[in-house]
């Protein structure tokens, strides 16, 4: 029966199939083979031997079933791989495996092989969300919406700017895991606390030569294992992403919201119910789940900072750790990736409510562009600020449009006339250079996949 949500509710099957057991066990049963390879080629192992445990390092012949079989008698699970393998060879084959090795030279070598299949399936989730963000910036370039800080009208932009902005994020989120995957996904064949004794002169020779087969680059130096502050990095770059789609996800909530509702998900008014007891009801249920599962995976970096100082060369605490926070990361920021895109592939637009929002202050947004304006006539900035303020407050207290108050106004109208004062109140001419650098952006993109 299904417990985690993991397992029946969050994530796809594509990463779920990377982090399943036999798949786990089958990365860990290749490392075996490329250690007994290597071996044979500096003749630690015969080559026969080496033949035999490469065709036996397969789950056809090492079961899970029999691997869990022998962990429940000996109560370790590198062992029990070990022994496994072992009995599946033929001959004396099985006197060979895992010739020189520690339990971590597998652990974290396969370990990185699942890392880089996670990887490939993130960075390819990656580049879709980004693309569909520039498809949005191009299609919404000049639709002009109000800005806000703070929760209130600030000025006039675009939602091209919105999503140019956040496909640049994305953009550097890449970078991030292409620049992590090279420090992360590593081999490491150096023993119980990384001097290679075991394997004598030969030791640094099968050390490149395991990662060589793998087609993984050799860590530099370790003890017994690969030193955790690459896994820390793995994780902060998964909840870096997690924030960016939260960001995203948020946004669209708010802009979803009854009062505002400039855009919001899709919604099927034939299928979909919003509540069980109120029927109207149309929540933006996609970007919620995007919020709540990315504080999960954020959850999960201090975990994993605190799995890098352990004792001396190397103790247990962060296995059990890292059973859950690894799998579990990578399975659901996919998975939000996989919902951010559905999000924004589906987004509705309403343009009634963007323009009315636009121009719901009455046109106080436009305050700034009168100090602007009256300071490129010969005003000091500092007395067109002040003068622009004034307008503003005594406009909010009379409840009244800026136009009014300026047109009133006889200092400004010695520096500007009504034409001019009236063309100035358009904010859909006050977007600055918003086109062009969302044009930018989609030039610059061309480069990024």
């Amino acid at each position: 029966m299904a417990i985690h949500p993991i397992e029946y509710r969050y994530g796809t099957e594509e990463m779920r199939n990377v982090w399943e057991e036999e798949n786990k066990l089958q990365k860990m049963l290749d490392v075996e083979a490329a250690l007994a390879e290597a071996e044979s080629e500096f003749g630690l192992v015969p080559k026969e031997a080496s033949s035999q445990i490469r065709e036996k390092a397969n789950t056809k012949y090492v079961t899970l079933e029999r691997v869990k079989e022998i962990e429940r008698q000996t109560n370790h699970d590198i062992a029990s791989i070990v022994k496994a393998l072992a009995e599946a060879c033929e001959g004396d084959a099985g006197e060979y495996v895992h010739f020189g090795a520690t339990s971590n030279d597998i652990i974290d070598t396969s370990q990185s092989l699942l890392f880089r299949e996670s990887i490939e399936i993130l960075r390819e989730k990656l580049v879709k969300v980004t693309k569909t963000l520039l498809n949005l910036a191009e299609e919404h370039k000049n639709t002009v919406c109000i800005g806000r800080t703070h929760g209130q009208h600030a000025l006039p932009l675009t939602y091209g700017m919105k999503f140019a902005l956040w496909a640049d994020e994305f953009h550097r989120q890449i970078e991030r895991m292409d620049e992590c995957k090279n420090r992360l996904c590593v081999g490491m064949l150096t023993g119980a606390v990384g001097t290679i004794a075991a394997l004598g002169k030969e030791g640094l020779d099968v050390h490149k030569r395991v990662s060589e087969i793998l087609d993984l680059k050799p860590v530099l130096i370790s003890n017994q294992i690969v030193q955790r502050d690459n896994h820390a990095e793995f994780i902060m770059d998964l909840a870096n992403i997690a924030s960016t789609l939260d960001k995203i996800a948020v946004e669209i909530r708010s802009l979803q919201r009854t009062e505002i509702k400039e855009v919001g998900e899709k919604f099927d008014p034939k299928k979909q119910v919003g509540s069980s007891t109120m029927p109207h009801k149309r929540n933006p249920i996609t970007a919620e789940r995007i919020n709540g599962v990315s504080r999960v995976i954020r959850s999960y970096v201090t975990p994993a900072l605190e799995n890098n100082p352990l004792w001396h060369e190397r103790d247990l605490t962060n296995s059990s750790c890292e059973r859950i926070i690894l799998p579990e990361s990578c399975i659901l920021t996919d998975y939000i990736l996989n919902l951010t895109n559905k999000l924004l592939n589906n987004l509705v637009f309403y343009p009634e409510n963007i323009e009315r929002n636009l121009n719901c202050t009455h046109g106080l947004i436009m305050a700034e562009r009168f100090m602007a304006e009256l300071t490129r006539r010969g005003m000091g900035r500092q007395t067109a600020y002040a003068l622009a303020r004034d307008c503003s407050m005594e406009a909010y207290e009379k409840n009244t449009g800026l136009l009014d108050t300026v047109l009133t106004n006889d200092e400004i109208k010695q520096y500007l006339s009504e034409a001019e004062i009236r063309e100035i109140m358009d904010p859909h001419t006050y977007i600055g250079s918003s086109v062009k650098i969302v044009d930018n952006v989609l030039e610059a993109s061309k480069e990024w996949f």
